[in-house]
C-alpha cells in the first residue's frame, strides 16, 4: 500500500445493537469529531443491509464534517457486529457506495471482535475476550485470526452477561421449587426485579430483547456472590468458560498478551478474581494487560493505519477484508 496524501481524512465506524458510532479525523491530527446514531442497522436476507447502513451513515458524516471541517475522505474502516456471518452484503456493496458518495479509495470491513481486539491490544499477538450481553474471543499471531464462541445466547456466549443472568434466574427458580442448588437470595432479587417468579417465563419468552433482559440480572448475581455460594459458583463457572475461549484463540509459543474488554467486566472482582485465576491456570505464559480502548478505538486505529499504508494486521475474508481501488 502507498501512503495517503497529507491531510486526507479517514472515517471510523462502530456498528452494533445500539446503533452507529462514527469518528472522523486524519492520520496527522488524529480523531477530530465524533457522532452517534441510535438506530441499529437492519438485517435482511443478505445479512446487514448496506442501503440502510449508508442511510444511517450519510447524515452522521455531514454532521462530522460540519464540526471538523471539510476534508477529502480517502479511507473508511467499519467494525460491525455480525460482520463475520452476516456481512456478505456489506462486503459486496459498501466499498462502491462509499466511493460514489465521498470518493473513498481504501475500505476495511471488520468483525466487531477484530475491532475489539485492535482497540484493546493493537497490532500485538495475543487474545482478547469481548464480553457484554454475549461473549466472543478472538486471537491472532499476526498471520491469521482465530475466533471462539460468539454463537448467541441460545447456542453459546458462555460466561457472558445473558449466560450469567440466565444461570442466576435458574437458581432462583430452583429455590422456588425446593430443588437442590437453588438460591433463596437470588429468588428474592429476581422477584424484586421482575415481580412474582412464577410469571417470569410468560414475561420473558415472548420478548425480542430476551438476551438483554437476561443480562440485566447479571449484576444482581455478582452483588450476591460474596455471601451466596450459589451465586459465587455461577461466576466461577463463567470464569472457566471465558478462560476456555481465551485459551482456544491465544497463539502458542512465546509470550502473548491477553485482555478483556466490554461491559461484562464491570461486574468487578466477583468475576475478575476467578477469571484471573483461571487465566493463570490455562495460559501460564500469557500476560494479562489492561485494554487500551474499545471497539471504536480499534476502528480508528485501523482507519488511521490504512490511510497511511501501515496496516499490518492479517486479512481474512470474513474477519478483516480490505478493498483498495486501483491507483492506490
Amino acid at each position: 500500500m502507498t501512503g495517503a496524501a497529507e491531510g486526507s481524512g479517514f472515517l471510523a465506524v462502530d456498528s452494533g445493537g445500539s446503533g452507529l458510532r462514527a469518528v472522523i479525523g486524519t492520520a496527522e491530527r488524529g480523531p477530530l469529531a465524533r457522532r452517534v446514531s441510535g438506530e441499529p442497522v437492519r438485517t435482511g436476507e443478505r445479512g446487514i443491509d448496506p442501503e440502510h447502513f449508508m442511510a444511517q451513515l450519510v447524515p452522521l458524516v455531514h454532521a462530522l464534517t460540519a464540526e471538523a471541517g471539510a476534508m477529502a475522505l480517502t479511507t473508511v474502516a467499519v467494525g460491525a457486529a455480525g460482520m463475520a456471518s452476516l456481512g456478505d452484503g456489506l462486503r459486496a456493496e459498501l466499498p462502491g457506495a462509499l466511493a460514489r458518495e465521498w470518493g473513498v479509495r481504501r475500505v476495511a470491513l471488520a468483525a466487531d471482535a477484530v475491532t475489539a481486539y485492535v482497540g484493546a491490544l493493537g497490532p500485538r499477538p495475543g487474545a482478547v475476550v469481548a464480553g457484554g450481553t454475549g461473549l466472543v474471543a478472538v486471537g491472532t499471531d499476526l498471520t491469521g485470526w482465530r475466533r471462539a464462541d460468539g454463537w448467541g445466547h441460545l447456542l453459546g456466549d458462555c460466561g457472558g452477561g445473558a449466560w450469567i443472568g440466565r444461570a442466576g434466574l435458574e437458581a432462583a427458580l430452583r429455590a422456588h421449587d425446593g430443588r437442590h442448588d437453588g438460591s433463596t437470595r437470588l429468588l428474592a432479587c429476581a422477584e424484586e426485579q421482575f415481580g412474582p417468579i412464577a410469571g417470569l417465563p410468560g414475561a420473558l419468552y415472548p420478548r425480542p430483547d430476551r438476551p438483554a433482559v437476561l443480562a440485566s440480572f447479571a449484576p444482581r448475581v455478582a452483588a450476591c456472590a460474596d455471601e451466596d455460594p450459589v451465586a459465587a459458583d455461577i461466576l466461577r463457572t463463567a470464569a472457566r468458560h471465558i478462560a476456555d475461549s481465551a485459551a482456544a484463540v491465544c497463539p502458542s509459543g512465546g509470550e502473548a498478551c491477553v485482555a478483556v474488554t466490554g461491559g461484562l467486566f464491570e461486574l468487578g472482582d466477583p468475576l475478575l478474581g476467578p477469571l484471573d485465576r483461571e487465566l493463570s491456570r490455562r495460559l501460564p505464559r500469557a500476560r494479562r494487560v489492561p485494554a487500551e480502548g474499545d471497539p471504536l478505538h480499534g476502528s480508528v486505529r485501523i482507519a488511521a493505519e490504512l490511510s497511511t499504508g501501515s496496516l499490518t494486521l492479517p486479512e481474512d475474508e470474513r474477519m478483516l477484508s480490505v478493498t483498495i481501488r486501483s491507483g492506490d
